[in-house]
Protein backbone atom coordinates (compact mmCIF):
# COMPACT_ATOMS: atom_id res chain seq x y z
CA UNK A 1 0.00 0.00 0.00
CA UNK A 2 2.38 2.34 0.92
CA UNK A 3 4.68 2.40 -2.16
CA UNK A 4 1.77 3.70 -3.91
CA UNK A 5 2.95 6.72 -1.89
CA UNK A 6 6.55 6.75 -1.56
CA UNK A 7 8.98 5.55 -3.77
CA UNK A 8 11.93 2.76 -3.47
CA UNK A 9 15.06 3.43 -1.72
CA UNK A 10 16.76 2.67 -5.08
CA UNK A 11 14.52 5.19 -6.95
CA UNK A 12 15.56 7.90 -4.29
CA UNK A 13 19.19 7.15 -4.69
CA UNK A 14 19.09 7.27 -8.70
CA UNK A 15 17.15 10.45 -8.43
CA UNK A 16 20.03 12.19 -5.88
CA UNK A 17 22.84 10.92 -8.04
CA UNK A 18 20.98 12.54 -11.18
CA UNK A 19 20.90 15.91 -9.29
CA UNK A 20 24.07 15.57 -7.61
CA UNK A 21 26.06 15.29 -10.78
CA UNK A 22 24.72 18.29 -12.27
CA UNK A 23 26.16 22.12 -11.33
CA UNK A 24 23.64 25.06 -11.43
CA UNK A 25 24.34 28.35 -10.67
CA UNK A 26 22.02 30.08 -8.68
CA UNK A 27 21.36 29.49 -4.73
CA UNK A 28 23.35 31.65 -2.27
CA UNK A 29 24.20 29.04 -0.39
CA UNK A 30 25.29 26.54 -3.60
CA UNK A 31 26.95 29.69 -4.61
CA UNK A 32 28.89 30.05 -1.46
CA UNK A 33 29.90 26.81 -1.68
CA UNK A 34 31.09 26.37 -5.35
CA UNK A 35 33.23 29.43 -4.48
CA UNK A 36 34.83 27.94 -1.49
CA UNK A 37 35.35 24.79 -2.59
CA UNK A 38 33.48 23.24 -0.07
CA UNK A 39 30.21 23.56 1.66
CA UNK A 40 30.20 24.32 5.43
CA UNK A 41 26.75 23.91 7.35
CA UNK A 42 26.19 24.48 10.90
CA UNK A 43 23.74 22.55 12.81
CA UNK A 44 21.93 22.16 15.54
CA UNK A 45 19.29 19.47 16.96
CA UNK A 46 18.58 19.07 21.00
CA UNK A 47 15.83 16.41 20.76
CA UNK A 48 15.94 12.63 19.57
CA UNK A 49 13.76 13.81 16.48
CA UNK A 50 15.47 16.20 15.80
CA UNK A 51 18.69 14.23 15.93
CA UNK A 52 17.02 11.63 12.95
CA UNK A 53 15.40 14.94 11.08
CA UNK A 54 19.04 16.39 11.19
CA UNK A 55 20.96 13.06 9.98
CA UNK A 56 19.10 12.48 7.45
CA UNK A 57 18.88 16.19 5.81
CA UNK A 58 22.99 15.77 6.69
CA UNK A 59 23.40 12.98 4.27
CA UNK A 60 21.13 13.91 1.68
CA UNK A 61 23.04 17.31 1.55
CA UNK A 62 26.61 15.22 1.29
CA UNK A 63 24.65 13.25 -1.97
CA UNK A 64 23.59 16.40 -3.40
CA UNK A 65 25.89 19.23 -3.18
CA UNK A 66 28.69 19.10 -6.10
CA UNK A 67 31.33 20.12 -3.32
CA UNK A 68 32.40 18.22 -0.26
CA UNK A 69 30.39 19.15 3.59
CA UNK A 70 31.96 19.92 6.18
CA UNK A 71 29.51 19.79 9.44
CA UNK A 72 30.01 21.46 12.65
CA UNK A 73 27.22 22.41 15.93
CA UNK A 74 25.33 20.00 18.21
CA UNK A 75 23.66 16.60 17.65
CA UNK A 76 22.94 12.83 18.68
CA UNK A 77 24.34 9.15 17.85
CA UNK A 78 22.71 10.00 14.32
CA UNK A 79 24.26 12.87 13.27
CA UNK A 80 27.66 12.17 14.87
CA UNK A 81 27.29 9.12 12.34
CA UNK A 82 27.12 11.59 9.85
CA UNK A 83 30.89 12.84 10.88
CA UNK A 84 29.49 15.81 13.35
CA UNK A 85 31.38 16.17 16.56
CA UNK A 86 28.92 17.37 18.81
CA UNK A 87 30.25 20.64 21.18
CA UNK A 88 28.75 18.76 23.88
CA UNK A 89 25.98 16.47 24.73
CA UNK A 90 22.56 17.17 22.94
CA UNK A 91 20.64 16.30 26.23
CA UNK A 92 21.68 18.96 28.08
CA UNK A 93 19.41 21.10 26.05
CA UNK A 94 16.56 18.58 25.57
CA UNK A 95 14.33 20.28 28.45
CA UNK A 96 10.44 20.94 27.62
CA UNK A 97 8.15 23.09 29.30
CA UNK A 98 7.94 26.28 31.33
CA UNK A 99 8.20 25.08 34.81
CA UNK A 100 10.41 22.49 34.28
CA UNK A 101 13.07 24.77 32.26
CA UNK A 102 13.20 27.42 35.50
CA UNK A 103 16.32 24.67 37.26
CA UNK A 104 18.58 24.80 33.90
CA UNK A 105 18.15 28.26 32.82
CA UNK A 106 21.68 29.48 33.26
CA UNK A 107 23.09 26.27 31.63
CA UNK A 108 21.43 27.00 28.57
CA UNK A 109 22.13 29.93 28.58
CA UNK A 110 25.94 28.92 28.70
CA UNK A 111 25.52 26.55 25.74
CA UNK A 112 24.03 29.23 23.62
CA UNK A 113 26.87 30.99 23.93
CA UNK A 114 28.95 28.38 23.62
CA UNK A 115 27.51 27.22 20.32
CA UNK A 116 27.13 30.73 19.33
CA UNK A 117 30.88 31.14 19.59
CA UNK A 118 31.83 27.62 17.47
CA UNK A 119 29.17 28.98 15.40
CA UNK A 120 31.13 32.14 14.35
CA UNK A 121 34.45 30.59 14.41
CA UNK A 122 32.90 27.86 11.54
CA UNK A 123 32.46 30.37 8.92
CA UNK A 124 29.31 28.57 7.74
CA UNK A 125 27.38 29.07 4.31
CA UNK A 126 24.09 27.64 6.36
CA UNK A 127 23.02 27.54 9.52
CA UNK A 128 20.27 25.24 10.40
CA UNK A 129 18.67 24.66 13.44
CA UNK A 130 16.45 21.69 14.22
CA UNK A 131 13.17 22.15 16.44
CA UNK A 132 13.76 22.93 20.27
CA UNK A 133 12.35 26.45 19.53
CA UNK A 134 13.90 28.00 22.78
CA UNK A 135 17.47 26.95 22.09
CA UNK A 136 17.55 27.24 18.42
CA UNK A 137 15.64 31.07 18.20
CA UNK A 138 18.01 32.16 20.51
CA UNK A 139 20.78 31.24 19.17
CA UNK A 140 19.51 32.45 15.60
CA UNK A 141 18.66 36.00 17.36
CA UNK A 142 22.35 36.51 18.63
CA UNK A 143 24.39 35.01 15.60
CA UNK A 144 21.84 37.48 13.44
CA UNK A 145 23.25 40.33 15.85
CA UNK A 146 26.78 39.10 15.95
CA UNK A 147 27.21 39.19 12.03
CA UNK A 148 25.32 42.81 12.08
CA UNK A 149 23.82 42.16 8.77
CA UNK A 150 27.04 41.18 6.60
CA UNK A 151 26.80 40.55 3.29
CA UNK A 152 28.06 37.26 3.58
CA UNK A 153 26.47 36.33 6.87
CA UNK A 154 25.40 32.61 6.24
CA UNK A 155 21.79 31.67 5.46
CA UNK A 156 19.73 31.11 8.51
CA UNK A 157 17.07 27.96 8.26
CA UNK A 158 14.69 26.62 10.95
CA UNK A 159 13.49 23.21 10.42
CA UNK A 160 9.95 22.54 11.71
CA UNK A 161 7.90 25.42 12.24
CA UNK A 162 6.81 26.10 16.00
CA UNK A 163 3.44 25.14 16.37
CA UNK A 164 1.99 28.55 15.79
CA UNK A 165 -1.36 27.05 15.02
CA UNK A 166 -1.88 25.70 18.36
CA UNK A 167 -1.84 28.99 20.68
CA UNK A 168 -4.07 31.88 20.84
CA UNK A 169 -2.13 34.91 18.69
CA UNK A 170 0.77 32.56 17.83
CA UNK A 171 0.25 33.44 13.93
CA UNK A 172 0.88 36.85 14.96
CA UNK A 173 4.55 36.35 16.30
CA UNK A 174 5.47 34.62 13.10
CA UNK A 175 6.02 38.55 11.67
CA UNK A 176 8.78 39.02 14.24
CA UNK A 177 10.82 35.70 13.26
CA UNK A 178 12.10 37.02 10.23
CA UNK A 179 14.23 39.04 11.76
CA UNK A 180 16.50 35.99 12.69
CA UNK A 181 15.01 33.24 10.41
CA UNK A 182 15.51 33.29 6.69
CA UNK A 183 13.66 30.33 5.51
CA UNK A 184 11.27 27.99 7.19
CA UNK A 185 11.35 23.97 6.18
CA UNK A 186 7.80 22.79 7.44
CA UNK A 187 6.37 19.32 8.43
CA UNK A 188 2.73 19.93 8.20
CA UNK A 189 1.36 20.96 5.08
CA UNK A 190 -1.17 23.90 6.07
CA UNK A 191 2.36 25.78 8.04
CA UNK A 192 4.10 27.51 4.93
CA UNK A 193 1.59 29.40 3.34
CA UNK A 194 0.66 30.62 6.72
CA UNK A 195 4.27 31.49 7.22
CA UNK A 196 4.30 33.40 4.02
CA UNK A 197 0.77 34.89 4.53
CA UNK A 198 3.31 36.48 7.50
CA UNK A 199 6.11 37.36 5.69
CA UNK A 200 8.47 34.49 6.88
CA UNK A 201 9.63 32.45 3.49
CA UNK A 202 8.76 29.09 3.90
CA UNK A 203 8.36 25.65 2.06
CA UNK A 204 6.75 22.13 3.11
CA UNK A 205 9.22 19.78 2.96
CA UNK A 206 7.62 16.33 4.18
CA UNK A 207 6.86 14.96 7.17
CA UNK A 208 10.13 12.37 8.40
CA UNK A 209 7.44 9.92 8.47
CA UNK A 210 7.17 9.92 4.77
CA UNK A 211 10.73 9.20 4.79
CA UNK A 212 10.09 6.14 7.49
CA UNK A 213 8.13 4.59 4.86
CA UNK A 214 10.33 4.89 2.50
CA UNK A 215 12.75 3.67 4.21
CA UNK A 216 10.94 0.57 5.55
CA UNK A 217 10.45 0.18 1.14
CA UNK A 218 6.36 -1.91 2.33
CA UNK A 219 5.78 -4.26 -0.66
CA UNK A 220 2.13 -3.57 -1.57
CA UNK A 221 2.24 -6.78 -3.90
CA UNK A 222 2.19 -9.36 -0.35
CA UNK A 223 -0.79 -11.18 0.29
CA UNK A 224 -3.24 -10.10 2.93
CA UNK A 225 -1.95 -13.12 5.32
CA UNK A 226 2.07 -12.80 4.18
CA UNK A 227 2.65 -9.31 4.44
CA UNK A 228 5.74 -7.82 5.33
CA UNK A 229 4.49 -6.35 8.69
CA UNK A 230 3.64 -9.70 9.92
CA UNK A 231 6.84 -11.63 8.58
CA UNK A 232 8.49 -8.26 10.43
CA UNK A 233 6.46 -8.93 13.94
CA UNK A 234 6.52 -12.45 13.71
CA UNK A 235 11.10 -12.39 13.51
CA UNK A 236 10.77 -9.64 15.95
CA UNK A 237 8.86 -12.08 18.46
CA UNK A 238 10.91 -15.14 17.73
CA UNK A 239 14.32 -13.02 17.91
CA UNK A 240 13.47 -12.29 21.20
CA UNK A 241 11.56 -14.91 22.70
CA UNK A 242 8.82 -14.13 23.02
CA UNK A 243 5.94 -16.45 22.58
CA UNK A 244 3.44 -16.51 19.71
CA UNK A 245 0.44 -16.71 21.46
CA UNK A 246 1.92 -13.58 23.86
CA UNK A 247 -0.02 -10.39 24.36
CA UNK A 248 2.63 -7.71 23.07
CA UNK A 249 2.71 -4.05 24.47
CA UNK A 250 4.43 -1.34 23.23
CA UNK A 251 5.46 1.47 25.75
CA UNK A 252 7.09 4.77 24.37
CA UNK A 253 7.38 6.97 27.37
CA UNK A 254 9.45 10.06 25.64
CA UNK A 255 12.86 10.63 24.73
CA UNK A 256 13.70 13.11 27.15
CA UNK A 257 14.67 12.46 30.86
CA UNK A 258 12.19 14.43 32.49
CA UNK A 259 9.35 13.04 30.57
CA UNK A 260 10.38 9.53 31.18
CA UNK A 261 10.46 9.33 34.31
CA UNK A 262 7.18 11.21 34.87
CA UNK A 263 5.10 8.35 32.38
CA UNK A 264 7.42 5.29 32.63
CA UNK A 265 5.83 4.34 36.09
CA UNK A 266 2.24 5.32 35.03
CA UNK A 267 2.62 3.30 32.06
CA UNK A 268 3.60 0.30 33.79
CA UNK A 269 1.21 0.80 36.53
CA UNK A 270 -1.69 0.92 33.59
CA UNK A 271 -0.79 -2.50 33.01
CA UNK A 272 -1.20 -3.99 35.97
CA UNK A 273 -4.16 -2.96 35.91
CA UNK A 274 -5.14 -5.11 32.79
CA UNK A 275 -2.55 -7.78 33.61
CA UNK A 276 -5.28 -10.33 34.97
CA UNK A 277 -7.25 -9.91 31.67
CA UNK A 278 -4.23 -10.05 29.04
CA UNK A 279 -2.86 -14.04 28.07
CA UNK A 280 0.84 -13.99 28.71
CA UNK A 281 1.63 -10.20 28.94
CA UNK A 282 5.39 -9.33 27.71
CA UNK A 283 5.98 -5.13 27.35
CA UNK A 284 8.55 -4.02 24.71
CA UNK A 285 10.32 -0.50 25.36
CA UNK A 286 11.98 1.02 22.23
CA UNK A 287 14.83 3.32 24.73
CA UNK A 288 15.97 6.40 23.26
CA UNK A 289 19.76 7.13 22.57
CA UNK A 290 20.25 9.17 25.97
CA UNK A 291 22.46 7.50 28.61
CA UNK A 292 20.62 8.83 31.26
CA UNK A 293 17.54 7.71 29.98
CA UNK A 294 18.81 4.09 29.22
CA UNK A 295 20.18 3.77 32.60
CA UNK A 296 16.77 5.14 33.98
CA UNK A 297 14.64 2.43 32.20
CA UNK A 298 17.04 -0.36 32.91
CA UNK A 299 16.95 0.14 36.32
CA UNK A 300 12.85 0.48 36.87
CA UNK A 301 12.31 -2.49 34.99
CA UNK A 302 13.76 -4.76 37.10
CA UNK A 303 10.94 -4.51 39.58
CA UNK A 304 8.44 -5.09 36.96
CA UNK A 305 6.49 -8.30 37.37
CA UNK A 306 6.29 -9.09 33.52
CA UNK A 307 8.58 -9.45 30.52
CA UNK A 308 9.91 -6.63 29.14
CA UNK A 309 12.11 -6.55 25.72
CA UNK A 310 14.30 -3.01 25.65
CA UNK A 311 15.27 -2.25 22.64
CA UNK A 312 17.31 0.67 20.78
CA UNK A 313 15.00 3.56 19.71
CA UNK A 314 17.29 4.74 17.00
CA UNK A 315 16.99 1.83 14.93
CA UNK A 316 14.01 2.37 12.25
CA UNK A 317 13.88 -1.74 12.10
CA UNK A 318 13.31 -3.10 15.15
CA UNK A 319 11.24 -0.03 16.44
CA UNK A 320 8.86 -0.50 14.19
CA UNK A 321 9.61 -4.82 14.07
CA UNK A 322 8.26 -3.99 18.10
CA UNK A 323 5.25 -1.85 16.08
CA UNK A 324 4.61 -4.91 14.09
CA UNK A 325 4.81 -7.57 16.86
CA UNK A 326 2.53 -6.01 19.14
CA UNK A 327 -1.53 -5.64 19.84
CA UNK A 328 -1.21 -1.91 21.12
CA UNK A 329 0.86 1.01 22.42
CA UNK A 330 1.26 3.69 24.87
CA UNK A 331 2.84 6.70 24.01
CA UNK A 332 3.54 10.23 24.93
CA UNK A 333 2.36 13.04 22.44
CA UNK A 334 4.80 13.32 19.86
CA UNK A 335 6.30 11.64 16.62
CA UNK A 336 5.84 8.37 17.96
CA UNK A 337 1.80 8.93 17.55
CA UNK A 338 2.65 9.42 13.81
CA UNK A 339 4.97 6.52 13.92
CA UNK A 340 2.36 4.07 15.20
CA UNK A 341 -0.08 5.43 13.01
CA UNK A 342 2.18 4.29 9.79
CA UNK A 343 2.49 0.91 11.75
CA UNK A 344 -1.77 0.64 11.94
CA UNK A 345 -1.13 0.20 15.30
CA UNK A 346 -3.39 1.31 17.65
CA UNK A 347 -2.72 2.98 20.41
CA UNK A 348 -3.68 5.80 23.54
CA UNK A 349 -1.78 8.54 24.00
CA UNK A 350 -1.15 10.09 27.52
CA UNK A 351 0.39 13.22 28.54
CA UNK A 352 1.04 14.65 32.03
CA UNK A 353 3.01 18.05 32.70
CA UNK A 354 3.73 20.44 35.56
CA UNK A 355 0.68 22.10 36.70
CA UNK A 356 1.74 25.39 36.10
CA UNK A 357 2.81 24.49 32.85
CA UNK A 358 -0.42 22.91 32.10
CA UNK A 359 -2.31 25.53 33.17
CA UNK A 360 -0.93 27.85 30.66
CA UNK A 361 -1.37 25.62 28.28
CA UNK A 362 -5.24 25.76 28.73
CA UNK A 363 -5.19 29.73 28.73
CA UNK A 364 -3.10 29.71 25.84
CA UNK A 365 -4.21 26.72 23.35
CA UNK A 366 -6.46 26.85 20.82
CA UNK A 367 -7.25 23.67 18.97
CA UNK A 368 -8.81 20.33 20.62
CA UNK A 369 -5.97 18.08 19.83
CA UNK A 370 -2.57 17.19 20.66
CA UNK A 371 -1.58 14.54 18.56
CA UNK A 372 -1.03 15.14 14.82
CA UNK A 373 -3.03 12.17 13.35
CA UNK A 374 -6.04 13.85 15.08
CA UNK A 375 -4.80 17.42 14.28
CA UNK A 376 -4.44 16.48 10.12
CA UNK A 377 -7.55 14.58 9.81
CA UNK A 378 -9.24 17.34 12.44
CA UNK A 379 -11.49 14.07 14.46
CA UNK A 380 -10.46 12.44 17.36
CA UNK A 381 -8.56 9.33 15.66
CA UNK A 382 -6.66 8.77 18.34
CA UNK A 383 -7.55 8.71 22.52
CA UNK A 384 -6.08 11.28 24.40
CA UNK A 385 -5.72 11.02 28.19
CA UNK A 386 -3.75 14.20 29.77
CA UNK A 387 -2.70 15.94 32.15
CA UNK A 388 -4.53 15.90 35.30
CA UNK A 389 -6.84 13.08 33.42
CA UNK A 390 -3.82 10.98 32.68
CA UNK A 391 -4.51 8.64 35.95
CA UNK A 392 -3.48 4.84 35.69
CA UNK A 393 -6.69 4.13 35.96
CA UNK A 394 -7.81 5.95 33.00
CA UNK A 395 -5.30 5.02 30.92
CA UNK A 396 -6.07 0.88 31.61
CA UNK A 397 -10.03 1.85 30.59
CA UNK A 398 -8.93 3.54 27.54
CA UNK A 399 -6.22 1.36 26.57
CA UNK A 400 -8.51 -2.10 27.20
CA UNK A 401 -10.64 -0.51 24.42
CA UNK A 402 -7.86 -0.14 22.16
CA UNK A 403 -7.22 -3.88 23.01
CA UNK A 404 -10.50 -5.34 22.52
CA UNK A 405 -13.21 -3.56 20.74
CA UNK A 406 -12.55 -4.23 17.11
CA UNK A 407 -14.55 -0.82 16.05
CA UNK A 408 -12.06 1.08 18.02
CA UNK A 409 -9.11 -0.27 16.31
CA UNK A 410 -10.09 0.09 12.91
CA UNK A 411 -11.10 3.28 13.43
CA UNK A 412 -7.39 3.92 13.73
CA UNK A 413 -6.39 1.38 11.39
CA UNK A 414 -8.48 2.54 8.83
CA UNK A 415 -7.15 6.27 8.80
CA UNK A 416 -3.42 5.71 8.33
CA UNK A 417 -3.79 5.76 4.30
CA UNK A 418 -5.79 8.81 4.68
CA UNK A 419 -3.13 10.54 6.43
CA UNK A 420 -0.40 9.36 4.14
CA UNK A 421 -2.39 10.77 1.69
CA UNK A 422 -2.11 14.29 3.91
CA UNK A 423 0.78 14.52 4.06
CA UNK A 424 2.14 13.13 0.83
CA UNK A 425 0.08 14.79 -2.23
CA UNK A 426 2.08 18.79 -1.49
CA UNK A 427 5.06 17.20 -1.04
CA UNK A 428 4.49 15.50 -4.14
CA UNK A 429 4.01 19.05 -6.51
CA UNK A 430 6.89 20.58 -4.28
CA UNK A 431 8.87 17.88 -5.83
CA UNK A 432 7.74 18.70 -10.00
CA UNK A 433 8.44 21.80 -9.19
CA UNK A 434 12.27 21.51 -7.92
CA UNK A 435 12.49 19.72 -10.93
CA UNK A 436 11.21 21.84 -13.32
CA UNK A 437 13.17 25.01 -11.61
CA UNK A 438 16.27 23.03 -11.94
CA UNK A 439 15.86 22.42 -15.83
CA UNK A 440 15.38 18.32 -15.79
CA UNK A 441 11.99 18.09 -16.86
CA UNK A 442 12.85 14.49 -17.05
CA UNK A 443 12.31 14.16 -13.31
CA UNK A 444 9.07 16.12 -12.92
CA UNK A 445 7.11 13.29 -12.43
CA UNK A 446 9.43 11.43 -9.86
CA UNK A 447 8.56 12.10 -5.65
CA UNK A 448 11.17 13.00 -3.50
CA UNK A 449 11.94 12.52 0.56
CA UNK A 450 11.34 14.88 2.84
CA UNK A 451 15.03 15.10 3.47
CA UNK A 452 16.04 15.79 -0.18
CA UNK A 453 13.54 18.21 -0.41
CA UNK A 454 14.50 20.08 2.68
CA UNK A 455 18.68 19.59 1.30
CA UNK A 456 17.33 20.80 -1.99
CA UNK A 457 15.60 23.88 -0.26
CA UNK A 458 18.89 25.27 1.71
CA UNK A 459 21.34 24.81 -1.41
CA UNK A 460 19.43 26.55 -3.47
CA UNK A 461 17.05 28.84 -1.73
CA UNK A 462 18.22 32.62 -2.26
CA UNK A 463 18.32 34.07 0.82
CA UNK A 464 16.53 37.64 -0.67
Amino acid sequence: MLSRWIPAAGRQRGLLARLGSRAYSYGRVFDAAARDGELRVFVVAGEVSGDSLASRLMASLRKLSPVPVRFAGVGGELMCKEGLQSLFPMEEIAIMGLWELLPHIYNVKRKIKDTLDAAILFRPHAVVTVDSKGFSFRLLQQLKCRYNQKVDSPLHVHYVAPSFWAWKGGESRLSKLHNFVDHMLCILPFEDEICRLHGLPATYVGHPLLDDAAGLNVDSELSPDMSMRQRSGEAFSLEHGLSSDATILTMLPGSRMQEVARMLPIFFRTVQHLSHTLNDLSLVIPVAPHRDVRTYVENVVRSVPFPVVLIPGGSLEKRYGAFNASKAALCTSGTAVMELMLAKLPCVVAYQAHFLTECFIHLRKKINFISLPNILLDSPIVPEILFRACTDKNLAAKLSEVIFNDEVRQLQVGSAERMLQVLYEPIKRQGNLFAEELGDSGLSSDVYSPSTIAALTVLYTDKH
